[in-house]
């Protein structure tokens, strides 16, 4: 699975270019605080589209519609998962399925 280009961000990490993307509109469950928000990150580079990692932050989604306060995800945030992705065996560039790291530690699902 690729991620679209439009609507994604570059970031550079250890020398490899990735692009990683938040979905615009939160699903249902994320939209009522129930779940915490979730962004994909793949490797920029290459013909080939390897493995997707998935990563759940540990924060609302900032569309949601109970009005909950969310702190925006930031590079250093990605760049840091994206290297404890790497450290837990993630290889962008081998095809798969969607690699998952959760970080959502301290998530507090609202009611």
């Amino acid at each position: 699975m690729a991620l679209n280009k439009k609507g994604s961000r570059r970031i550079i990490v250890d020398g490899i270019e990735y692009r990683w993307r938040i979905r615009r509109k939160p699903s249902y469950a994320q939209g009522l605080c129930w779940t915490p928000m979730t962004y994909a990150v793949e490797a920029a580079s290459g013909s080939q589209s390897g493995t997707t990692l998935i990563v759940t932050s540990g924060q609302a989604h900032p569309s949601n519609w109970v009005g909950v306060e969310t702190e925006p995800i930031r590079p250093a945030h990605v760049a840091a998962s994206i290297r404890e992705a790497r450290d837990q065996g993630w290889e962008p560039a081998w095809s798969g399925p969607p690699f998952q790291l959760d970080r959502s530690a301290g998530f507090i699902a609202r009611l």
